[in-house]
């Protein structure tokens, strides 16, 4: 290295030293390498003098190797001239860099038979010829490419089939990838491939003139326009595609751009909105029925995938969009006969030429499902207004979409009946039931004025000579009838799911309509309360709202009894909202996913129907009212007879509201219905009368001064019965007459209820029909200490059987040995009993203040239902 220190001093040995430990090994070779170029080109030493001499200050004080050093200012300027020369590069010279990597990567994974690093590249490749075409043709390397990759493919086939040798799963996969995409890709450049294969060198040596290709416009450039002048910005513009073609849309070339859109459903970096856009487009220059009808069933399937997310709903534009198309799907079918969509139909692969009806053939069939797209169309409406605040005109406005939705439901239904006429055709009987079943959904519910409105507006968009088999035409539509025929359509026709749903249906609108003795039989002799647990939740929650609804018919019918144990089941659980779907409850303890808290969101009805809480719990709870507040009298006077609970939840509400130190005036429902129990119970009917009155839920249900009304009475006669459950020990005789003016009530009426109280053996009494008075008997009435030593009795009874009874399971059995045949070690406690578990016949049975004994009478019914 003694050549690099020719100019350097003798005194800046130590320096010079470390400057060769510095510069050893490669950099040594490297400036070995500077000094050889720099005497092999005389030009350059006289550009490197040259510099020196400008800068002679700076010669001064670099020796030695520090010359060879570059400054700041010397790294600033050749920084700046490696950005100058990476812009010269054209962008076209990059690509087609880029493209050659990748060409050679393919022909590496060929030379390893990687078909997994193949597939990769060879998609690699297709997104970047796509900036590379000029005026359509590809680059010819791209060319030589795809044909090498294709014949290799075959021949890796070829080799397949003699010598089967199982594949890795990668290279599996690979190889099917790349089977499936360069046919098809492959197709577009056969004419480029065709002139390679028949002479590669000319092919590959011929030169073109290339013309760079104009720049693909994107779609995001749209978005930066304004909405008005779209129309006027589209002028003299063609829509292009991918690598800047025009995209040219003619009748013939409708079914290649739909299969490549439905290929391409589905993928990531799809954009749906450009797809509905060009598929808008082929239905202007579609001509043929056929052509109409893929496109449509195309469009309407692509505007669905707008609202595919789990939470978000279709937009609005594009669900009255898809609901247009899918009205013009069904009457172009209705008018083109021999073209009919039917599921299981083969699918037609030829793109060049329309399938046309052959000798023999009646229709061209299209496969497909209209009953799909109607219930897509009618599940993205309801997630559309479970997400739109019911309180504001928008639900309103969008509610008013329901009508065009049914007439869709009735033309599909119309259009179904039409196939089902043809037996050759085998329409599925399953269809037909499912768009029955969306009909019966949109009614079932409603008030029958609604229904008839509903039905005249469907018959006046069918021709006249058009009638339906299953619901004929008639001049005036009657909605129980039309619900009564579709409803035993579906129970001749279905079974499981279906046919329940319909049963619900049909019971939830003679409910409705104040029908409730059908709607209890019916109910009855379903029995679906015994097997609805194995439905699905949607059933479950029709079944719910199916037995709030006939509870409610029973109120309204003055069946207090009924009602209140049909409500039972929902209201006593506290959590209506849950069982009718109008809401979810916030749980304290548990946590819940959010997959199951979507889930539950989705299962919500829509606000327009729901059922009203505050009213199924004012009836609740008026219903508690007016059974407890007499049995609480009842087990009052008589301290023998076993406290029985008819309603837990009013009991629990009526004991809090008791331990209030303070009570105020009645704020809301609940205050209204807990001030009237305490004046019933304190005999002070009328005032319970006016609290309940007073409450303002009644307006909102039909009829409402009958329903006060028949409060009115009832409270009249459990005032009566709770009169009498007080006093009766009080009294030897009482006279019907001043029953009847102290509760205002016919003398007939308190006979009736006094003979009802006698029969059930709820009152030790006699009825004196000659004086008309009530005589008590006394008979043998217990003392105080004589009731708690029965109840002490009682329950050291129940002890001894429950010490038996743990002994038993411990010795397994043992304890059984002493009852033998000869009889030794008997049944002890002098009662019988019949096995574990069994009823105790001996001790003391429990009386009743006057003698009899207390068998139960309604509320006895009451607790053993």
């Amino acid at each position: 290295m003694s050549r690099f220190f020719r100019g350097g001093d003798d005194s800046s040995s130590e320096s010079s030293s470390d400057e060769e430990d510095l510069y050893s090994g490669s950099e040594a070779e490297e400036n070995e390498k500077i000094e050889q170029e720099e005497e092999s080109s005389d030009a350059a030493e006289e550009e490197v003098e040259a510099a020196e001499e400008s800068d002679s200050d700076a010669d001064q004080k670099k020796k030695g190797l520090s010359r060879f050093l570059v400054d700041q200012d010397s790294s600033e300027s050749e920084e700046s001239d490696g950005e100058i020369t990476a812009k010269v590069k054209s962008a076209k010279d990059k690509r087609f860099d880029e493209l050659e990597a990748t060409i050679t990567g393919i022909q590496n994974g060929q030379k390893i038979n990687d078909w997994g690093s193949i597939s990769n590249e060879f998609d690699k490749l297709n997104r970047q010829v796509t900036k590379l075409q000029d005026g359509g043709k590809a680059p010819k390397i791209y060319i030589k490419c795809i044909a090498e990759l294709e014949d290799f493919m075959n021949e890796t086939l070829a080799k397949q089939k003699v010598t089967p040798k199982k594949m890795n799963a990668t290279n599996a996969r690979g190889l099917n990838a790349v089977k499936q995409r360069i046919k098809k890709n492959n197709k577009d450049y056969q004419e480029q491939i065709d002139a390679f294969r028949k002479d590669s060198d000319d092919f590959m040596e011929s030169d073109e003139e290339e013309v760079p290709a104009p720049k693909a416009t994107k779609v995001r450039f749209q978005d930066m326009i304004a909405a008005d002048d779209a129309e006027e910005d589209d002028e003299g513009f063609a829509t292009v595609g991918k690598g800047g073609r025009a995209l040219l849309f003619t009748p013939e070339s409708i079914f290649k751009h739909l299969r490549t859109i439905v290929e391409s459903r589905g993928k990531k970096n799809t954009d749906r909105l450009e797809q509905i856009k060009i598929m808008e487009k082929l239905g202007e220059v579609a001509v043929t029925p056929y052509q109409k009808i893929r496109v449509l069933m195309t469009l309407i399937s692509a505007r669905f995938d707008l609202g595919s997310g789990g939470a978000a709903s279709m937009p609005l534009e594009h669900w009255k969009a898809a609901e247009r198309e899918l009205f013009l799907l069904l009457r172009t079918l209705e008018t083109e006969k021999d073209h009919i969509i039917i599921e299981g139909a083969d699918e037609w692969d030829d793109d060049d030429k329309p399938p046309v009806l052959e000798q023999g053939q009646k229709y061209i069939r299209i496969p497909g499902s209209i009953v799909s797209f109607i219930e897509r169309l009618d599940d993205e409406l309801t997630r559309s207004l479970q997400s739109i605040d019911p309180h504001t005109s928008e639900y309103i406005e969008r509610l008013t979409d329901e009508g065009s939705l049914y007439n869709i439901i009735f033309k599909g239904l119309l259009y179904y009946e039409m196939l089902r006429k043809d037996a050759s055709l085998e329409v599925p009987q399953e269809s037909l039931n499912r768009i029955i079943q969306r009909r019966l959904d949109h009614v079932y519910f409603k008030p029958a004025q609604v229904v008839k409105i509903l039905e005249e507006n469907c018959w006046k968009e069918v021709p006249s000579n058009v009638d339906s088999t299953i619901t004929p035409r008639t001049e005036s539509v009657d909605a129980g009838h039309l619900i009564n025929v579709l409803c035993n359509y579906l129970f001749a026709n279905s079974d499981g799911i279906i046919r329940a749903r319909a049963m619900l249906c049909q019971i939830y609108f003679l409910a409705l309509h104040d029908q409730y003795y059908r709607a209890r039989d019916m109910m009855l002799t379903s029995h679906l309360q015994e097997s609805i647990a194995q439905f699905d939740i949607t059933s479950q929650i029709l079944y719910n709202r199916t037995l709030v609804q006939v509870g409610l018919c029973a109120f309204r019918k003055g069946l207090v009894y009924d009602a209140q144990n049909t409500l039972q089941e929902i209201c006593g659980s506290g959590r209506q909202k849950e069982l009718l779907a109008q809401g979810v409850m916030i749980q304290r303890f548990n946590q819940v996913s959010p997959e199951q808290e979507r889930l539950e969101k989705q299962r919500q009805l829509p606000f327009h129907m729901h059922i009203n809480l505050e009213l199924l719990e004012c009836v609740y709870l008026t219903c508690s009212m007016l059974l407890e507040i007499p049995l609480l009298a009842q087990t009052g006077s008589s301290p023998d007879v076993k406290k029985r609970v008819i309603s837990k939840t009013y009991r629990r509400m009526l004991e809090y509201h008791e331990r209030q130190i303070f009570t105020g005036p009645p704020e809301n429902t609940r205050d209204h219905v807990m001030q009237a129990s305490k004046a019933l119970a304190a005999g002070e009917w009328k005032k319970a009368t006016l609290f309940v009155h007073s409450i303002k839920i009644w307006d909102l249900m039909p009829n409402t001064e009958d329903i006060k009304t028949m409060l009115a009475k009832q409270i009249q006669e459990e005032g009566l019965r709770t009169y009498l459950f007080t006093y009766a020990p009080f009294y030897d005789t009482l006279s019907i007459e001043s029953l009847s003016t102290m509760f205002q009530l016919d003398s007939r009426k308190v006979s009736a209820v006094v003979s009802k109280m006698i029969s059930h053996e709820e009152l030790a009494a006699a009825l004196d029909q000659v004086t008309e008075t009530v005589i008590f008997r006394k008979g043998v009435e217990l003392s105080r200490l004589q009731s708690l030593a029965l109840t002490l009795s009682d329950k050291a009874s129940a002890l001894i059987e429950t010490n038996e009874r743990t002994l038993e399971q411990r010795t397994q059995g043992s304890a059984n040995a002493f009852n033998r045949k000869d009889g030794r070690g008997g049944n002890r406690g002098g009662g019988q009993r019949g096995g574990r578990g069994g009823a105790r016949t001996g001790g003391n049975t429990q009386r009743q203040a006057g003698g009899t004994q207390f068998t139960g009478g309604a509320l006895g019914a009451a607790v053993r239902g």
